[in-house]
């Protein structure tokens, strides 16, 4: 089969390096189209997939994506491809309109959702803005991914033909397992003292990520904090970044907050760390969360979409009431004096992760597509 994937920017593409290996080793062709501000994974360069460069913009409205759409929709009706993939909300909406042709000629069109903008509790906003948008593009949907079950459930509702559920796109268990790392060492380079409990959150600064909140709760903690030494890293870039240093700095945390940038270590650093803390507003099925869970570590975050398929609360982790403070309080007060509950934690997250595997994601994959290409 002729496969063509589509994402907004090529920073997504990296996800899928082992989704499109998969694709290629069964003999298809497939081919590569999104915003490639960003050099292309070396991955796609060493094998030779067809680059197609379109200059999408994660903004809905942005006139660069009207462009990106007349040239994705000039590329799908002279290719001729079986499959076009898509994913990211913004890249579907258009690449879903692009194929309204080619699926009268026969191309079907898979769109995985990596959690809708409208979730339970979302704003309302979102829900009156990308609620319908969505509803109304499964009619142009051949096969719907979703990977949570709050997704899965309401997308059953749309009028796409099919609708399917794999575990996310999947994570490298055997890698990570086989990441090692001195502890003392890792923390000595990132400027953490040897025997301080140590807090690790990952993603991008802005406002969903919601970083602030932890540094509002560790304001509140001091005796906590003071007690057993208690350091907060951040791994991600974004620009919410002087805001967050502001912040610090009136809460007097600047010497226990960490911004680390973009790391290529981030799996080394959470093999150091204690407790990892993930306080997002809105997440489909975090990766980071899985990684983290896979290295061993107690979670403590929002309880959201996403979070809770992977989170058992008081089994791998604590669940805390979306942005509220009183109970992200309480979890890093009960995990910081509990190593022995840390350690079990960290202990059921090795096993729970499995279910999320790269391993059993593709072969979930290679079933949704054997079943279209033989309808």
């Amino acid at each position: 089969m002729k496969i063509l994937y589509v994402t907004t920017i090529s920073l997504t593409m990296d996800f899928f390096v082992r989704h499109i290996k998969m694709l290629l080793d069964g003999g298809n062709e497939v081919e590569l189209a999104c915003n490639f501000a960003r050099p292309p994974h070396q991955f796609y360069l060493d094998t030779n997939c067809l680059v197609h460069d379109l200059p999408f913009s994660r903004s809905l409205f942005s006139a660069k994506n009207i462009k990106a759409y007349k040239g994705l929709k000039k590329l799908i009706n002279d290719e001729n491809y079986d499959i076009v993939h898509t994913h990211t909300p913004i890249a579907s909406v258009y690449a879903r309109l692009a194929c309204r042709g080619a699926r009268k000629r026969g191309t079907r069109v898979f769109y995985t959702a990596h959690g809708f903008h409208f979730f339970k509790d979302g704003s309302l906003k979102n829900w009156l803005l990308y609620y319908p948008v969505e509803r109304y593009m499964a009619r142009h949907t051949d096969v719907m991914i979703t990977i949570c079950c709050e997704d899965y459930k309401r997308a059953k509702r749309f009028m796409a033909d099919r609708v399917k559920y794999i575990s996310g796109i999947g994570i490298d268990i055997s890698a990570i397992e086989q990441v090692k790392t001195d502890r003392k060492d890792k923390r000595t380079e990132v400027g953490i003292p040897t025997d301080a409990l140590l807090l690790l959150s990952v993603g991008e600064l802005n406002r969903n990520k919601n970083h602030e909140v932890v540094l509002k709760v560790l304001a509140t903690l001091k005796a906590l904090v003071e007690m057993y030494d208690i350091h907060y890293l951040i791994c991600g870039v974004g620009s919410e970044r002087d805001y967050l240093d502001t912040l610090c700095t009136k809460l007097n945390l600047a010497e226990r907050v960490h911004f680390l940038g973009l790391r290529s270590d981030v799996i080394e650093i959470m093999k150091t760390t204690d407790i990892f803390v993930h306080p997002s507003k809105r997440e489909g099925l975090s990766v980071a969360l899985m990684e983290a869970m896979a290295c061993g570590l107690p979670i403590i975050c929002a309880k959201i979409r996403g979070n809770v398929d992977l989170i058992k609360d008081g089994e791998g982790g604590i669940l805390c009431e979306n942005g509220n403070i009183a109970t992200l309080r309480e979890a890093i007060r009960l995990l910081g004096e509990d190593s022995t509950l840390r350690q079990e934690m960290g202990s059921y997250n090795l096993e729970r992760v499995k279910e999320f595997g790269i391993e059993g994601v593709l072969a979930q994959l290679a079933e949704i597509y054997d079943e279209v290409s033989l309808s």
